[in-house]
């Protein structure tokens, strides 16, 4: 790619790189710890935290769609 001859790639930006792909393909986080040779979970957890695609999906599952069906709760009286 032409566009590679003007980035610095150093052999920590390949690691890098493999680590977010392996994460974006579903790869458990402690499988790719090992694989980068991490100590510490915290370590790798980085891999996780900044990827915004993966974040802004996360949080798409997370959405609750408007019902349109409204259940109304009435509290019992003791």
């Amino acid at each position: 790619m032409p566009s590679l001859k003007l980035k610095r790639v150093s052999p920590h930006t390949l690691r890098h790189t493999a680590a977010t792909h392996l994460l974006r393909a579903g790869v458990d986080i402690n499988t790719i710890r090992a694989w980068l040779g991490h100590v510490s979970i915290n370590t790798t957890n980085i891999y996780a935290e900044i990827d915004l695609e993966m974040k802004a999906k996360a949080l798409a599952l997370c959405q609750v769609e408007k019902s349109k069906n409204k259940v109304h709760w009435e509290t019992s009286h003791l």
